[in-house]
């Protein structure tokens, strides 16, 4: 795999950055490689899209990790964790505009330089309506930080 574009943030170090950039609304720009700027057509019609990219400062990884909400620790396949064996992240984000090869969004939550590996439009029809999420069910309360 080879990146298609760069995600530049605010965010210089792993110590700033967001736990979810859905909950934070930092605001971005993908630069997209002139090659493959073509392939943005028709993505403008959508409010949301999905970004893979790498983890590309992250060294090495844990099968357990202690995630943010919770004390104890979870399989890494279990959590969001960056520290996997495949250093691969994805994250949904607000579209705000597109010009040329520029993307500009809104909720990130990654590194400035993040190599970008694939863009997918967020479809809600096609996700599953009866789901499970595990260990985080009881993890949601009125939060300052989520809100």
């Amino acid at each position: 795999m080879k990146p298609i574009g760069i995600i530049r943030t605010e965010f210089q170090t792993k110590d700033n950055i967001p736990i979810q950039g859905r909950l934070f609304k930092h605001k971005g720009k993908i630069e997209v490689f002139p090659e493959y700027q073509e392939g943005l057509k028709d993505l403008d019609g959508f409010s949301h899209i999905i970004l893979i990219y790498k983890f590309h400062k992250s060294k090495g990884y844990k099968l357990r990790v202690k995630p943010f909400l919770e004390n104890r620790e979870k399989g890494v396949f279990a959590t969001r964790a960056p520290r996997r064996p495949n250093p691969i992240g994805l994250t949904i984000v607000k579209l705000i505009k597109i010009t040329d090869n520029i993307i500009e969004v809104e909720g990130v939550d990654m590194l400035d330089k993040t190599p970008l590996l694939d863009i997918k439009p967020y479809v809600p029809q096609f996700d599953h309506e009866d789901i499970k999420i595990g260990w985080l069910k009881d993890k949601f309360v009125s939060d300052s930080r989520f809100g």
